[in-house]
């Protein structure tokens, strides 16, 4: 098993761009006051086991289904489209469900605003591209970042402020715009091909 750096870099700032738990400061600062307390812990660990878990089984489902890596790494890459137009334009296209405080650590923190449907559907599309063992670490890494932003998330806003969070965003927005362009290049080939 040989780790590769530029695998694990660019998977960890996929899934980073992807998950944009910098950008989630003010939901997580809401769920935190709807609920009185989040359980850093528990939120970071659950989404790291859903994320790794669906990156093992994500391919086994879609097989049951008839649907090819490629084809989903596809439509994975509109969805990463969408979500960069959303950080890039400050728009929203998809709107989660409203959730009550008593479960925000699993629900809707854990599933579905940190390993929800784009960062699932970006392992698979990774899958496609990269070695497990180093979407492994990246998801790793990006889980105790998680959990570090989650237990500073206060002070992280009063440090960079929404204007700080803001351009973050619009930052990483134009980094995953790049990624799912090349995403859908690289696989529309392999599937026409």
């Amino acid at each position: 098993m040989a780790l590769d750096i530029k695998e694990i870099f660019t998977a960890f700032m996929v899934l980073f761009a992807v998950i944009d738990i910098i950008g989630n400061i003010p939901i997580i600062i809401d769920l935190r006051k709807k609920a009185g307390h989040i359980q850093s812990e528990k939120a970071s660990i659950i989404a790291g086991i859903i994320l790794i878990l669906f990156l093992f089984v994500g391919k086994n489902i879609l097989s049951l289904i008839g649907i090819g890596v490629n084809s989903f790494a596809v439509a994975g890459a509109f969805i990463l489209f969408f979500i960069a137009l959303e950080m890039i334009l400050g728009i929203t296209l998809y709107k989660e469900d409203e959730s009550s405080a008593m479960t925000a650590s699993v629900f809707p923190l854990a599933f579905p605003l940190i390993a929800g449907p784009g960062s699932l559907t970006t392992l698979l599309s990774l899958r496609a591209e990269f070695r497990v063992e180093n979407i492994i670490v990246a998801v790793i890494l990006n889980v105790v970042i998680i959990y570090i932003v989650l237990k500073t998330s206060a002070r992280i806003e009063r440090l960079i402020g929404q204007n700080g969070i803001n351009i973050i965003r619009k930052i990483f927005g134009v980094i995953l715009l790049a990624i799912a362009v090349k995403l859908f290049a690289h696989n529309f080939k392999e599937l026409i091909a």
